[in-house]
């Protein structure tokens, strides 16, 4: 179980400030974040499991979410701006994981637009940003993550064994408590959304490579170059016939 008490000593600066709960068990981080945030709930309010038994990724897709292995993370964030600016809270998130990472294992961890962390050629983390919006205004965000601090004993399911990794080999005494903490610390700190678009566009796994871009309802995909990242972290694209695309959101595959 994750010891509450060793994930408070490492909380520093504006993270203090968080109102966090630790679960041992919850359907979704996310889920429950959000049913607290519409009885009132306070920015800054962190919910943390132990294990979740219905995790939540992008596109419907389930985030697999064992005890003992990993860390999952939900905060609520209240914002009065654009919906669409939604997208900047998991590029915050994305950096705040990828310097968790480094600091606490030495690797150089990457982000797959938009919201998966790679480390060493594996997923090892991912984020999932709901916003809840009146008039295409943010009335609050619950930012998702999930970050795979060890392997399972038992490995990673057959559908996600290939690609799935985590960020250290060996099993660590309290490092899923020091992962989580330093992720709120960056998280807490990361204000400065020039800063963070920065480090989001260094950390890039695709810019300059070859993919496929999937159209999520039908499942066919057409191949494309990524050329760039915008200001609102849109995908910009050169498709086969030459013509340059901008995609706000979707699903890419490239060669690992």
């Amino acid at each position: 179980m994750i010891s509450e008490d060793i994930l408070r000593q490492s909380l520093k600066g504006a993270a203090k400030r968080y109102d966090i709960s630790v679960f041992e068990s919850v359907t979704s981080t996310n889920t429950l974040l959000k049913e607290m945030a519409e009885k009132g709930a306070a920015d800054g309010t962190v919910v943390i499991a132990e294990s979740q038994t219905a995790g939540k990724g992008r596109m419907g897709r389930s985030f697999f979410s064992p005890a003992g292995t990993g860390i999952y993370i939900s905060v609520l964030v209240r914002s009065e701006t654009e919906a669409e600016k939604a997208v900047l809270i998991t590029a915050r998130a994305a950096v705040a994981a990828c310097r968790t990472i480094e600091k606490l294992t030495d690797k150089f961890p990457q982000i797959k637009w938009v919201n998966d962390i790679f480390s060493e050629g594996k997923k090892v983390g991912g984020i999932l940003t709901e916003a809840a919006a009146v008039k295409e205004k943010i009335r609050y965000a619950v930012m998702g993550i999930g970050i795979n601090v060890f392997v399972p004993a038992e490995g990673f399911p057959a559908e996600i064994k290939d690609t799935a990794g985590a960020i250290c080999e060996e099993t660590i005494p309290d490092l899923r408590e020091k992962t989580a903490a330093e992720f709120l610390n960056f998280f807490s700190s990361l204000s400065d959304y020039d800063i963070v678009f920065e480090e989001y566009k260094k950390r890039s796994l695709v810019l300059g490579r070859k993919a496929d871009i999937v159209n999520t309802a039908t499942g066919s995909f057409y191949p494309a170059t990524i050329l760039d990242i915008d200001q609102k972290c849109r995908l910009v694209i050169e498709d086969g016939n030459g013509e340059i695309k901008t995609l706000s959101s979707g699903e890419i595959r490239i060669k690992m």
